[in-house]
């Protein structure tokens, strides 16, 4: 008889709660492969703090044939992270992407040169070649060079440009002066490759002050429009910036997070979360205005976008999820 009352207060009481809410699906589409450039999300999804927002969150991995404007725009995601050139080019040809939150707050991109090419400034770039990487990543690079005044169509005053490949072969085999690296991954390879860093002449875009935004998150703009959407990109904005904050403060779990993830090399990946924290440092996911204006500017100098955009960002989201002003 116990055994029935229990049963009949349990089922009403089931009618009473009524079923648990599923969680809200986000897919999360990278720019590049499972590696520690990335490590704030799957720490985020791997500590549950996209759980704790009721997101049920899809990361997906990039790679050289994937284009992240592409994906969103065929709506095989709702969120990328994406390059700001490519997302401001994506934008003007049609596809209107909006920066929503940018944890990244300065550029990884570096051109490196050994010694013997005999280049010490961007001067002795002059008939040389010079590896680049393309799929919205040659933006920066066709802006630094237009702001110098040199020609990319090669000739003794002009640089040959070599459509470069995702590694540092090209200079491995000398078919490049220089070739184009990120301080978080390609740098190490160079020197796993058996060069020293006093080889080296290094050009850091951001040193230069000629760095373009890299790896913020975007959403399509008629998505944002609808409060459902809004309120679901608040949330996977708060977490993954919950995930970035314990990602650089426990460097070694979240490397191995993100191997337990399809990440190649713990000791590499260990690498470039360290590399990583200097470039989020002094940021919080809020978009600093003044870097987007300085990227934007590079961007119709070199006539990368013709027209100056209007609405390819807000801080709606960053406001909203209480990560304050930068």
């Amino acid at each position: 008889m116990r055994k029935l009352v229990w049963g009949v207060f349990a089922a009403a009481f089931a009618l009473a709660t009524g079923p648990a809410l599923a969680a809200d699906a986000v897919t999360l589409q990278l720019k590049w492969v499972t590696q520690a450039q990335f490590g704030g999300y799957y720490v985020a999804k791997d500590k549950g703090f996209y759980a704790d927002e009721n997101l049920d969150v899809t990361i997906k991995p990039g790679g050289p044939d994937i284009a992240p404007e592409t994906v969103i725009a065929s709506g095989g995601a709702d969120v990328i992270v994406d390059w700001m050139g490519a997302a401001l080019a994506a934008r003007e040809k049609g596809t209107l992407l909006v920066n929503i939150a940018q944890p990244f707050t300065k550029a990884g991109m570096e051109l490196v040169c050994p010694k013997y090419t005999g280049i010490k400034t961007p001067a002795d770039f002059k008939g040389k070649t010079l590896g680049v990487w393309f799929f919205g990543n040659e933006y920066p690079f066709y802006a630094w060079m237009h702001k110098l005044g040199i020609s990319t169509d090669g000739g003794p005053d002009g640089v040959t440009v070599l459509k470069q490949s995702f590694d540092v072969q090209p200079l491995i085999q000398k078919q490049a002066d220089c070739i184009s690296v990120m301080t978080y991954n390609e740098y190490g390879q160079v020197l796993d490759a058996g060069f020293k860093p006093e080889d080296l002449t290094v050009f850091n875009y951001s040193a230069m002050g000629v760095d373009l935004l890299e790896d913020g998150l975007y959403v399509l703009e008629g998505q944002l429009k609808d409060k459902a959407f809004f309120d679901k990109m608040v949330r996977f904005v708060k977490a993954s910036m919950k995930g970035w904050d314990y990602a650089l403060a426990h460097p070694e779990e979240s490397a191995q997070i993100v191997v337990d993830n399809g990440g190649q090399d713990l000791n590499h990946q260990i690498y470039m979360m360290g590399e990583v924290a200097k470039l989020t440092a002094g940021g919080n996911g809020v978009l600093n205005e003044a870097a987007y204006n300085r990227t934007e500017q590079a961007l119709l100098d070199q006539k990368i976008i013709e027209k100056k955009p209007s609405g390819a960002w807000t801080h709606d989201v960053t406001d909203a999820a209480g990560l304050g002003k930068m």
